[in-house]
C-alpha cells in the first residue's frame, strides 16, 4: 500500500463561480480539501491556477507540483478551523523581530544592518504605525504594548488564506515586519528575502560559500517567493 498513488481519473479542470468566490471542478466533480471541506477560493485568479495545477498533472498525481492548491487547503483546513491560534503565533513575532536584534561587531556587519534594516523598521512606522526598538545581542528585550497590540491587530485582520500565506512569509524570514512589507508589496519579493538573508550573506563573504546550506535557502526561497504570488492571487480580483 506505501507504493499507492492517486491517479489521473479526469479529462478537464474547469472553473466554477459558487457561493462565497470560486471553485474547480474536475469533469463536472468539485474538488475538495483532504479534510472533506469544499474548496471555496476567494478570486477567480487563485481558482485559474489550481486549476492549472490539476491540468497539469500527467498519469499520477504529484502534489509537489500544486504549490497553490497545497496552500488553499492549509488555509481552508488548518488556518481556518484554528485562526485565533495561527494569529497568537504569528504576532509573536513582532516581539522578537529579526531586524530589532542587531550585532555589536564587526563594524561592517553592524554599518549594513543599520543601512539596510532601519529604512525597513522606518516604513513599519510609517505605513502600519509601529515603532519597534533595536537591541545588540540576542537577549530578548520586549518592545512596547502598543505597538504589539497594533501588530495583533493587523494580523488578526488577516483573511484564511492571507494568514496561509502571511505564515510563510513571516517563518521563513524570521520577521513580522517584513512579512508585513512583503504582504504590502512595499518591496520587491527578492528584496525582502535578501534583506532576511543578510547576515548569512555576509558570513558567505568572509569564509566562503557553503552549497548545502545555499541549497537548503533556496528551497526556503521559493517558498517565500510562492508565499509572495499567493497574496497577489488572493488580492487578484
Amino acid at each position: 500500500m506505501s507504493d499507492w498513488k492517486a491517479k489521473r481519473f479526469w479529462k478537464e479542470a474547469a472553473v466554477v463561480e459558487v457561493d462565497g468566490g470560486y471553485t474547480v471542478e474536475l469533469d463536472g466533480r468539485r474538488v475538495k480539501t483532504p479534510a472533506k471541506r469544499p474548496l471555496t477560493l476567494p478570486t477567480r485568479a487563485m481558482a485559474e491556477a489550481v486549476a492549472a495545477e490539476w491540468q497539469a498533472q500527467d498519469k499520477q498525481i504529484d502534489p509537489r507540483s500544486m504549490p497553490v492548491t497545497k496552500t488553499a487547503n492549509a488555509a481552508i483546513d488548518k488556518v481556518a478551523v484554528q485562526k485565533e491560534e495561527v494569529v497568537d503565533m504569528l504576532a509573536a513575532y513582532g516581539d522578537s523581530d529579526l531586524l530589532c536584534y542587531r550585532a555589536d561587531s564587526p563594524e561592517g556587519l553592524v554599518a549594513r544592518q543599520s543601512a539596510q534594516w532601519d529604512p525597513i523598521l522606518d516604513w513599519a512606522e510609517g505605513c502600519l504605525g509601529v515603532k519597534l526598538e533595536t537591541r545588540q545581542g540576542i537577549m530578548h528585550a520586549p518592545q512596547a504594548p502598543d505597538a504589539l497590540e497594533e501588530l495583533h491587530r493587523r494580523t488578526a485582520a488577516l483573511d484564511s488564506f492571507e494568514l496561509a500565506a502571511f505564515h510563510d512569509l513571516v517563518s521563513l524570514t524570521g520577521s513580522l515586519v517584513l512579512g508585513f512589507a512583503a504582504l504590502e508589496q512595499a518591496y520587491d519579493p527578492d528584496t525582502i528575502w535578501a534583506l532576511s538573508r543578510l547576515d548569512e550573506t555576509w558570513q558567505a563573504e568572509q569564509w566562503g560559500r557553503d552549497d548545502v546550506a545555499e541549497a537548503e535557502a533556496e528551497i526556503k526561497r521559493q517558498a517565500f517567493l510562492h508565499a509572495c504570488e499567493m497574496i497577489v492571487l488572493n488580492r487578484a480580483d
